[in-house]
């Protein structure tokens, strides 16, 4: 693999990405959150402020963000704002507003009726404040609810604060197709870049906010409170922070890994990805689905990194707090499929993982699955098209990193990076 320092001029030449990194930083890591409390919030003394967060919002010792803030005597909190899952993380279905129990403050979801604050929401907010882990996947909603909210910010003329966070899958590694244009502005797709995008979320602000070939300037008055003691190379597990659920299907590291592969397919509603059961995005099959075949079709494939063995597994309708009747697929069915292992984080490249996953499915099953559903997670209608006319993964992974739109990501990304 390239070195991460010549991960510029790698992208301008051959494109292939990359995972090596220089050793983790011997400082404890602190989150942006972590660093502004210490300071004592004293850049939002007396002023009225509005938060972004979610039960990821804390400290690296448990304190939760809106809890510290509102019980600050010089902080007032005027207004909260929830993403995808809600303030504690444990929905996974469309949230309603509320009021949390902890504080008694109102609480606005912006994965309910409205997806964005409106102005009238803002009036005697003085700034906005975002406080979410993401797990570095284009799809991944929380980094379309901050870009939401810095265009809300920007139209209302009031700073937006990032508490940063470091990128759990790492900072070096970026893959996947530029998606469409058309898809831009999407949830799962609100700006151009790839499936994994490399940057901590303070980074894809800078990028959103920066503008880029392809897309506007959102413009707003952007301050990131940075990270520190976090090296590109760490994953999340090497931190020292505590881990969170960042939704109700994502439990472990390797589930965010393998979620930048397995997603891909989620559109086709003829497949199970595992949700319902206690591996997410570990399992991936169907109850039509020959196990048997697809397991020996992925293992010819010999994908660096990735273990892959038959396995069945009955999705339930209970989701992870008991809850009944969530409209997984295939509830009390049993499923046969694979069961997928990442052996070496190194070595493995989920998202070209990915793209043979699709492959395999269609050469296993040509009369049942279909990727023409795909379009909005895998983002590119061109890679679609090539898999259905039988082009080799290979040749679709070396189309995209050799494309302009993966070009013009790397330069724009390069220019935003804050971190070694």
């Amino acid at each position: 693999m390239l070195k991460p320092t010549l991960l510029a001029l790698a992208a301008l030449l051959t494109l292939t990405a990359c995972h090596s990194g220089p050793a983790a930083s011997t400082d404890p890591v602190m989150s942006g959150l972590d660093r502004y409390a210490a300071a004592g919030f004293d850049e939002l003394h007396g002023r009225r402020v509005g938060l972004i967060v979610n039960h990821s919002s804390i400290t690296r010792d448990g304190r939760h963000a809106l809890d510290l803030m509102h019980a600050h005597p010089a902080v007032e909190v005027a207004a909260v704002f929830a993403p995808e899952h809600g303030i504690r993380g444990t929905a996974d279905e469309r949230v309603a507003d509320g009021v949390d129990e902890a504080t008694g403050l109102p609480v606005v979801s912006l994965y309910g009726e409205i997806r964005q604050p409106t102005q009238a929401m803002l009036d005697g907010v003085d700034v906005l404040v975002f406080d979410i882990q993401d797990i570095g996947a284009r799809f991944y909603t929380y980094i379309a609810t901050m870009g939401l909210c810095m265009q809300a910010a920007a139209e209302k003329g009031i700073p937006f604060v990032v508490l940063d966070r470091p990128n759990p899958l790492g900072g070096h590694t970026f893959d996947g197709p530029i998606q469409d244009a058309d898809n831009n502005g999407s949830f799962v797709s609100f700006r151009p870049m790839p499936v994994t995008h490399g940057m901590t979320v303070g980074e894809v602000a800078r990028y959103y906010n920066r503008g880029g070939a392809g897309f506007e300037a959102i413009g707003c008055d952007l301050r990131v409170v940075k990270t520190t003691g976090w090296r590109r190379g760490e994953l999340f597990d090497t931190t020292g922070l505590p881990w969170v659920n960042p939704s109700p299907n994502m439990r472990s590291l390797d589930e965010e890994i393998l979620y930048t592969m397995v997603a891909l397919t989620e559109g086709n509603k003829d497949v199970s990805v595992g949700r319902g059961t206690d591996r997410p995005f570990e399992y991936l099959g169907a109850p039509w689905l020959d196990g048997d075949a697809l397991t020996a079709e992925l293992r010819s494939r010999d994908l660096p990194g990735l273990w892959v063995m038959r396995t069945t597994f009955i999705p339930s309708g209970t989701d992870i707090t008991g809850r009944q009747n969530y409209p997984y697929q295939f509830i009390d069915e049993v499923c046969e499929g694979v069961r997928f292992v990442v052996t070496d984080r190194e070595a493995f490249e989920p998202v070209v993982a990915g793209v043979h996953m699709l492959d395999a499915l269609l050469r296993v099953a040509p009369d049942r699955y279909s990727v023409d559903r795909l379009g909005r997670l895998v983002g590119a209608q061109w890679v679609l098209e090539a898999l259905k006319a039988g082009e080799s993964p290979d040749a679709i992974v070396a189309q995209w990193r050799s494309s302009d739109a993966f070009k013009t990501f790397a330069r724009e990304r390069e220019a935003v990076l804050l971190y070694d």
